[in-house]
């Protein structure tokens, strides 16, 4: 009588490479953390102290130019519902675009796809990110005693729409960074003017009707503005549509991955 087949071993190996993708991402993840934070002195006091010396020295210089903030009393407050979400999508922008570079060495072997590598730089750094904003919102509402009452509802819609569109204007540089080298100085230069098209220190509608019609195409400035509806319950921003996010996010996300899945082979061999 011919052995029956060894079913268990059959079982086994199947549930192993059902959680292969998990294991992955939580070892990159790890890798991440000890490589970013785990070798610098201070460690994750930097992801806290970079946001919040640039609020101060914002908050402080603008002071000196402005009698009161566009909105509030707080000046502090102010930039801060205007840098944190655009440092959240400038650290997943910059970080996924640089995954396959970073993790190239880890990619040749078949358990590791570049899948894993941008999912687990996407979680770190929006999970770091929503920590940090967490701290310092909570640690500046209290020291500037605004008695703000914040509606959490579009504050958490904004964040899901900023690291959104983070990570797919990330995976779409992911591959334009691997196949054009140049193009990651082009985007570094190109992109330096979002600091101060995005709204982080001024309101969408204190500018002029003709910039309106420019800045308007700008998602970041839907993001800040609906940002802000949370912590300022007098502040509509109108001009949000969430549809116009969600659309270029869609756009960038489809093509960085079809373009990827194309070319990620061709990106670790050069």
């Amino acid at each position: 009588m011919a052995p029956r087949p060894a079913l268990p071993t059959k079982i086994a190996h199947g549930s192993e490479r059902k959680f292969a993708t998990f294991r992955a991402v939580v070892a990159l993840i790890l890798r991440e953390m000890a490589t970013k934070y785990g070798r610098s002195p201070g460690g994750y006091a930097w992801a806290i102290m970079e946001p919040l010396g640039g609020i101060l020295v914002l908050g402080f210089g603008l002071s000196i130019l402005i009698q009161t903030p566009p909105l509030g009393t707080s000046f502090l407050l102010f930039y801060a519902t205007g840098l944190l979400p655009f440092t959240l999508f400038q650290q997943l922008n910059s970080n996924i675009g640089r995954a396959i570079n970073f993790s190239r060495a880890l990619l040749f072997y078949p358990a590791v796809t570049w899948v894993d590598a941008v999912l687990a730089r996407f979680i770190l750094d929006s999970l770091t990110n929503i920590v940090v904003m967490c701290i310092l919102f909570t640690g500046l509402i209290i020291a500037t005693d605004t008695r703000a009452l914040i509606d959490f509802g579009p504050v958490i819609e904004a964040v899901i729409l900023m690291a959104f569109l983070g990570l797919s204007i990330g995976v779409l540089n992911c591959v334009l960074f691997g196949l054009f080298s140049v193009w990651m100085s082009i985007w570094g230069i190109a992109t330096r003017p979002l600091f101060f098209i995005s709204g982080v220190f001024f309101l969408y509608e204190d500018m002029p009707a003709t910039i309106q019609n420019i800045l308007w195409y700008n998602p970041l400035l839907h993001i800040t503005g609906l940002m802000r509806r949370g912590f300022y319950g007098n502040y509509d921003a109108t001009y949000f549509d969430a549809s116009y996010v969600i659309g270029v996010s869609l756009i960038c996300l489809f093509l960085g991955v079809v373009l990827l899945g194309r070319f990620h082979r061709d990106i670790l061999n050069r």
